[in-house]
């Protein structure tokens, strides 16, 4: 069976839901499906973001944990 028609026979059930709960549960599925595909970082945006960090690391463009930690106490 094909995506397509895998959608199909899904919207033609979920039409024929009548709990309320039920719907309300298919719609927090897809939101939080929706928000993590849409904070997801591509695999370029993740190397980019590490080759970054360990230049940052070379150069002393950091912190240490005990610098961090001094901020709270």
């Amino acid at each position: 069976m094909d995506l397509q028609t895998r959608k199909i026979e899904f919207v033609q059930e979920f039409l024929k839901l009548q709990s309320e709960e039920l719907i309300t549960q298919f719609e927090n599925l897809l939101k939080k499906e929706t928000q993590m595909r849409t904070k997801s970082m591509s695999v370029i945006e993740l190397n980019s973001r590490i080759d970054q960090s360990e230049d940052d690391f070379k150069n002393g463009k950091f912190k240490t944990s005990d610098e961090q930690l001094s901020k709270y106490k």
